[in-house]
């Protein structure tokens, strides 16, 4: 496996501390758990991964308020945070992730077209948020929100790396 992956950088600065890691995924619809454990020794540092493609799922298993659901929808910056806090709160993760977005071909609107992604990621209390806009296939807008989510967890593990190092 190529050394430059964004989920392999991420395993090595988790392997030297600061895990444990947990994602949690709707649009991706588990892609980027796929990638964290195809790396070898992941055990050591991915604690969960879990994929809530329904509002309903959101909801119970992680406590995303119906409300903030019905208010500003599931592909929305409120959403992404409140999905990685509930998985904080229900996990011993120290850094994880949220996605949710619309991978399409259907399901866009003029406010929040097909390619519609935000993502959460960081440590509970300091979590960030972006909203993507990625374009492409179905396929190709769920293998760019990986990208775009491992990329960002691999920054956030080597700056802890590099504080503690």
């Amino acid at each position: 496996m190529p050394s430059d992956l964004p989920e392999v950088r991420l395993g090595r600065f988790l392997s030297a501390g600061g895990g444990p890691l947990a994602v949690v995924e709707s649009c991706t619809g588990g892609l980027i758990a796929h990638r964290i454990t195809r790396v070898a020794g992941s055990s050591a540092y991915f604690d969960r991964g879990l994929v809530v493609y329904s509002n309903r799922a959101k909801t119970e298993l992680l406590g995303v308020p119906a409300d903030l659901l019905e208010l500003q929808g599931a592909v929305s910056e409120a959403c992404a945070r409140a999905m990685l806090e509930g998985l904080f709160a229900r996990s011993p993760a120290r850094i994880g992730a949220a996605v949710t977005g619309i991978a399409g071909p259907t399901g866009g609107s003029p406010e929040k077209p097909v390619g519609t992604v935000w993502v959460a990621w960081g440590r509970p209390g300091r979590i960030r948020a972006e909203r993507l806009s990625l374009g492409g296939t179905r396929t190709q807008i769920q293998e760019r929100a990986a990208d775009e989510v491992l990329e960002r967890l691999a920054a956030e593990a080597k700056v802890s790396w590099s504080a503690s190092a």
